[in-house]
């Protein structure tokens, strides 16, 4: 059985992210990677969410934070939505005819029920075929790159672990795949 990949090169990411912008524009989709890859959460816990969790429909703008309870570990989470994000989902709020806070945001054709999880994997799988990117690439290597690229700029490992709920930083080291390449780039980048 093969490990899901993180997306270390961010051209690979910047690629992903707005292939269903670019090439085959889609903004459903275009929204649901850029959410998958700026908030970390799981895949399952991204198809249930409704417009009301991210956008209040009073006073017409997005909200500051994401709050849910995760499915897995049924924790409470209070996610910060960054401008990517955030740009994201208006691109996709914008386009669509009609929508309202109870409304799923990740639906199929019948704007009634969220996308499978088989139904997101295609996204992901289709987009990194014609990318030609790494072939083990799935919606939680969107969780597991927002976790490895917050480490390369400087994150506090202490925060990732939290962030992920795991029980050590070995634990979050092997989830997001650091590698020896990059402990040799940190001895090779850092000439004091």
């Amino acid at each position: 059985m093969s490990t899901t990949q993180t997306i270390r090169s961010r051209e690979d990411l910047e690629q992903l992210k707005n292939y269903y912008l670019n090439q085959k524009p889609n903004l459903r989709n275009y929204a649901l990677i850029s959410t998958a890859v700026n908030t970390a959460l799981r895949i399952s816990d991204i198809l249930v969410l409704k417009w009301g969790n991210v956008y209040d429909f009073k006073l017409k703008k997005f909200r500051v934070h994401l709050e849910l309870t995760e499915k897995k570990t049924g924790k409470h989470s209070m996610i910060a939505l960054n401008k990517s994000a955030i740009s994201g989902l208006r691109l996709y709020l914008e386009s669509l005819p009609y929508a309202c806070q109870e409304q799923f945001i990740f639906t199929g054709h019948l704007r009634e029920v969220p996308l499978c999880r088989e139904q997101a994997y295609r996204i992901i799988k289709n987009a990194c075929h014609d990318l030609q990117l790494p072939e083990h690439i799935s919606c939680h290597s969107l969780r597991k790159t927002f976790g490895y690229h917050a480490w390369l700029a400087g994150t506090n490992p202490a925060l990732l672990v939290s962030i992920y709920n795991h029980s050590s930083f070995e634990v979050t080291k092997r989830y997001l795949g650091i590698e020896q390449d990059d402990k040799d780039n940190v001895f090779l980048n850092l000439e004091l």
